[in-house]
């Protein structure tokens, strides 16, 4: 099961194994206080995918097709995601953006469950 959290927000017991998915590290969040178990920041939008959606919700349908196309050559990537989800049931991607819906955690978990 995978699941997505806003990474500013209180960690707990259900988040099972927690994995950062953004390329950048969140402003004013210690890694201590974070509780992260894996950055995976590899996995992210590349800088210039990032930079021209913006978090401009007229973008996100170009974006998901883009993010998509982007981890076609990161399979390794994803089968490292599936295989710490099968390890520990539960996976939450975390995420820095401020829009809860259209972020590139949402878009990557909808990506997975595509496949």
């Amino acid at each position: 099961m995978i699941k997505i959290k806003r990474i500013y927000a209180e960690p707990n017991d259900k988040d099972g194994y927690r994995i950062l998915v953004d390329r950048l590290w969140p402003r004013g969040l210690s890694k201590e206080k974070a509780k992260v178990d894996l950055w995976l920041k590899e996995i992210a939008p590349s800088d210039s995918l990032r930079r021209w959606y913006s978090h401009d919700h007229e973008k996100w349908e170009q974006f998901k097709e883009k993010y998509s196309t982007e981890l076609q050559t990161k399979r390794e990537l994803i089968e490292q995601i599936k295989k710490i989800e099968t390890e520990k049931g539960v996976v939450t991607f975390l995420y820095s953006a401020k829009n809860e819906t259209l972020n590139n955690a949402v878009a990557l978990k909808n990506i997975l469950g595509q496949e």
